[in-house]
């Protein structure tokens, strides 16, 4: 599989240098002509991993990777002159995935984004699957499939049946239910928690799986 790079970088030069290197490493490229819209090439190009600047003609990167993640999870590493400690931490607060310090040495570049695509996507493909009951979960696409149907979940109740799966015969406390959806910057509070445990519940129940999830009065939940 050759994975697609969007480079999303003002300075032609740069821009260039880094799409012929990506090249010979094996990798597509493209560097984003129209900086009006780089959403739209974004979706077009459906790149693998994005490469963004901070300081951009119309709209900063900042700004790109806030539409960007809008729309997906895809690794977004800034390249930037700009590294001071404040942007980095706004950066990954924005939801980046690393930040690379211009000048940089090309081929550490792709040795980062090489490293960054396997974490990315080979592990993705080796996910592991849980199942109880006949429910399957899988981790890689976060959907739970019983009786050859797929049950939707949002992120959270997701999340809760992740926690439970893998602790199969064992209570989970709410404790640290709501530190698995906090790790997801999901600020969840003990009503918030009883209100995604109950929606989870109601879904398995009429999908079939009733009493999937057993409460466990005053210590937490578990699957049995």
């Amino acid at each position: 599989m050759i994975y697609r790079i969007l480079i999303v970088e003002d300075d032609p030069g740069i821009a260039r240098a880094i799409q012929k290197q990506a090249q010979m490493w094996n990798l597509s490229a493209k560097c984003v002509q129209n900086f009006r819209n780089v959403l739209s090439e974004f979706s077009e190009y459906d790149p693998h991993l994005v490469l963004l600047d901070i300081t951009l003609p119309f709209f900063n990167g900042y700004h790109w990777c806030n539409e960007i993640r809008k729309v997906s999870k895809v690794p977004i590493v800034f390249i930037s002159s700009a590294s001071d400690n404040m942007n980095i931490v706004m950066a990954m607060n924005m939801g980046a995935d690393d930040f690379i310090a211009k000048p940089f040495d090309q081929s550490v570049l792709m040795a980062k984004i090489q490293a960054m695509l396997r974490r990315t996507y080979d592990f993705a493909s080796s996910v592991p699957i849980l199942e109880h009951r006949g429910a399957v979960l899988n981790t890689g696409d976060n959907t739970l499939t019983y009786n050859d149907e797929k049950i939707s979940l949002t992120k959270n109740e997701y999340r809760i049946l992740l926690a439970l799966m893998e602790n199969k015969g064992k209570i989970v406390s709410r404790e640290k239910l709501m530190e698995k959806l906090w790790e997801t910057d999901s600020f969840v509070d003990e009503n918030t928690l009883t209100v995604n445990v109950n929606r989870l519940r109601k879904k398995l129940d009429s999908s079939g799986l009733k009493d999937f999830i057993t409460t466990k009065f005053g210590v937490g939940y578990m699957v049995e």
